[in-house]
């Protein structure tokens, strides 16, 4: 997405928008604006890679059929095998790789979004980013 198209995205978004993100990290990761300021956020401090994978499995469960799924759940190996998850879930994935299931990354995305709801989103509200956004709906 363009700059220009986030900035407008961004601008449309309501007070009472921003301010639900702060109620749980389900309310912020629903809309589509939340999702983008909070990717922001983890980009600046080198974790968005959390929420790419939370997100790439999101769509993996949608996949349409057993063939999209297997290159699907590939491509989300190769890409975020190296993401914060213990050794046993990685160990799981890999030796399931081969004939990955609806549920094959379930383990590690429920890790992945426990670390982002402990540790990042809490960051997150207290971010210059999210108050300054908040500011800027406030101004609207």
């Amino acid at each position: 997405m363009s700059e220009r198209a986030m900035e407008l995205l961004l601008r449309r978004a309501a007070v009472g928008e921003a301010l639900s993100w702060s109620e749980s990290l389900d309310h912020l990761l629903e809309s589509k604006a939340g999702r983008l300021v909070f990717e922001d956020f983890l980009r600046s401090e080198y974790s968005e890679e959390n929420l790419l994978f939370w997100l790439a499995c999101e769509d993996y469960k949608r996949s349409p059929s057993p063939h999209k799924m297997a290159a699907t759940a590939h491509r989300i190996f190769a890409e975020f095998v190296q993401i914060n998850i213990d050794y046993l879930t990685r160990k799981s994935i890999r030796e399931n790789i081969s004939e990955p299931g609806l549920h094959s990354f379930d383990r590690a995305q429920k890790l992945i979004y426990a670390l982002m709801e402990n540790d990042c989103y809490p960051r997150f509200l207290k971010s210059d980013i999210y108050q300054a956004f908040l500011e800027h709906s406030k101004q609207q």
